[in-house]
């Protein structure tokens, strides 16, 4: 899924964020209160590293990554 900073990520939180401030919060709540949505949202949370490289030097990384 799409994490913080990607394009996606940006569209969705900004989307979220019309509708609060359409529904009347102030547009730093509004922001905040997007970004908050989105991170709780278990979908959106980084799934690791994807590649080999991404877990670290071979002789440091953890048994039974995937």
């Amino acid at each position: 899924m799409p994490g913080p900073g990607s394009k996606k990520y940006d569209t969705q939180r900004a989307r979220l964020r019309k509708e609060a401030e359409r529904s009347g919060i102030s547009d730093q709540d509004a922001n905040e209160r997007a970004n908050e949505t989105l991170q709780q949202d278990p979908e959106r949370r980084s799934g690791g590293p994807r590649t080999e490289r991404g877990r670290g030097p071979e002789g440091e990384r953890s048994e039974g990554g995937g």
